[in-house]
């Protein structure tokens, strides 16, 4: 039997290059100095993408669990980078807001971010870069509407 997985198919290099690049993140942000982990680093960028979300919203995006973006969001709000606010749709949610601190801690992160992306994409011209932008925007809107079918639905369900 010959079950060998294609290491070279879309899903195979998206994910090992989604891994490849958190890595570098990783090594870039330990390595300035910021005092941040890797993983207040991103949670700051995403406070920071959608500003005002609840904890919640921020830790689906993220793709984590709620109490591990509540750790990090103790430690950015310890270090004084966001504020809890609560959220005037609903008194047990808090709105996570960024202080003006956040700022200058933010613009280092970004000199990380482009320094992976320059290491990335070394060698493409700037036609290759836009291209690549471009395509992977419309993969990302794809995945994030893309349904699941019925019967996998429906097993997913909690039972009552």
């Amino acid at each position: 039997m010959n079950s060998r997985i294609n290491t070279d198919s879309l899903a195979f290099l998206v994910s090992d290059c989604a891994r490849l690049i958190r890595s570098a993140f990783e090594r870039r942000i330990v390595a300035a100095g910021l005092g941040l982990t890797a993983g207040e680093a991103r949670t700051l960028m995403q406070v920071a993408a959608i500003n005002g979300s609840r904890q919640l919203d921020i830790a689906s995006r993220m793709g984590l669990e709620p109490m591990t973006v509540s750790a990090f969001l103790d430690k950015l709000q310890a270090r004084g980078l966001i504020e809890r606010q609560p959220d005037p749709l609903d008194r047990r949610a808090k709105r996570i807001v960024l202080s003006e601190a956040a700022d200058a801690k933010l613009k280092q992160i970004d000199k990380e971010v482009c320094e992976v992306e320059r290491n990335a994409t070394q060698g493409f011209d700037q036609e290759m870069q836009t291209q690549l932008h471009d395509t992977l925007c419309v993969f990302r809107s794809n995945l994030q509407n893309s349904e699941l079918p019925a019967e996998i639905e429906r097993d997913l369900r909690p039972v009552d």
